[in-house]
């Protein structure tokens, strides 16, 4: 028999301990530290994770750009998460699954989790060139079934030249929008994706959160 996916997650008390909250907050440091700090973070499996919203389950969502515009794509059929399928996403990303190489008892789990989103990333994408990776707000919906036992971590990649190309099939109709073409098609957004554009702006000018890998 198939071991089951194990994703990772935090109780959802350390949330509400720092301030449970809708939609964006861009107060990173508030939040990122205690969702990372040891012992914080851990890996259960993923039907309970699905159905137990005593648990919220970390999402890097990575916002690409480059030259005042975001990558987007429509989720095809074979997507991980049905009940986002033929959604549009600005946001690239998924669940953070353990590795032999991830000790969660370390003194900062930052290192660790940095190197899954490069890694999540890089098994979606393929980019060129290089990038500026800053975390930008943190997300979370708890109005869907979905929202409840998630929370988006959401990062904003600014690449020096538009060179992606897609590796994950479930990913249809990839292209660079300007945020005016995107809000033409806001209906069609998964949710998160609505709250990033309406929450971060244009540009996505804001005051950005560098999540800087432990120097030890």
């Amino acid at each position: 028999m198939a071991q089951e996916e194990k994703v990772l997650v935090v109780e959802r008390r350390v949330v509400e301990q720092a301030g449970m909250f809708q939609g964006l907050t861009f107060d990173v440091e508030r939040y990122l530290p205690r969702l990372l700090a040891p012992g914080v973070p851990r890996f259960i499996v993923r039907s309970e994770a699905e159905t137990n919203p005593a648990f919220k389950q970390l999402i890097p969502y990575v916002i690409i750009s480059c030259d005042g515009k975001i990558l987007s794509y429509v989720r095809g059929k074979r997507a991980g998460e049905a009940r986002l399928v033929g959604l549009r996403s600005i946001g690239i990303g998924g669940h953070i699954n353990p590795d032999d190489e991830m000790p969660l008892l370390e003194s900062d789990f930052r290192d660790v989790y940095l190197t899954a989103v490069q890694r999540e990333v890089a098994e979606e994408v393929a980019i060129e060139g290089t990038h500026r990776d800053t975390v930008v707000a943190l997300i979370n919906d708890d109005s869907t079934d979905v929202g409840k036992v998630h929370l988006g971590i959401v990062h904003h990649w600014r690449l020096d030249a538009p060179l992606v190309h897609k590796r994950e099939q479930m990913m249809t109709q990839m292209t660079f929008m300007t945020p005016t073409e995107l809000h033409q098609v806001r209906e069609t957004l998964e949710t998160w994706s609505r709250l990033c554009l309406n929450g971060l702006g244009d540009e996505l000018q804001i005051t950005n959160y560098k999540l800087q890998k432990d120097p030890r």
